[in-house]
């Protein structure tokens, strides 16, 4: 049985690693910081831990009706979201994440752009 790339890269441990440099880059972002002010980041660094996991193949996950729930009162826009993507992929990068482990997860993170994007619904 082969396992899954949240288990390969070493379970929550690395996700949370993996987040926090994300959220790095993220509240560094002149595109992104403005969607984080008056946010517990704490809390989002555990929900968002949990949805990379998921990402990643870990035990946690999210349905798009909760992606849309979550992310319908934030407007988050096209240019957010790529930048969010980007610095997702640069934070795996900076993690030494193989590049086609990179690829697999910034495609999984973009196929929920219809739930996270405003007015991108199906």
């Amino acid at each position: 049985m082969s396992r899954t790339m949240f288990e390969r890269y070493g379970g929550f441990k690395a996700v949370r690693s993996i987040v926090l440099a994300f959220y790095e880059k993220m509240l560094d972002s002149e595109i992104t910081a403005p969607y984080f002010e008056n946010t517990d980041m704490r809390r989002l660094l555990d929900h968002q831990s949990k949805f990379i996991a998921s990402l990643m193949g870990g035990p946690a996950s999210y349905s798009n009706d909760e992606l849309s729930r979550i992310h319908a009162r934030l407007g988050i826009d096209e240019r957010a979201f790529k930048e969010s993507a980007d610095l997702l992929a640069e934070a795996l990068e900076d993690l030494d994440v193989a590049a086609g482990d990179i690829e697999e997860v910034i495609d999984e993170f973009i196929a929920r752009k219809p739930y996270i994007v405003i007015g991108k619904q199906p």
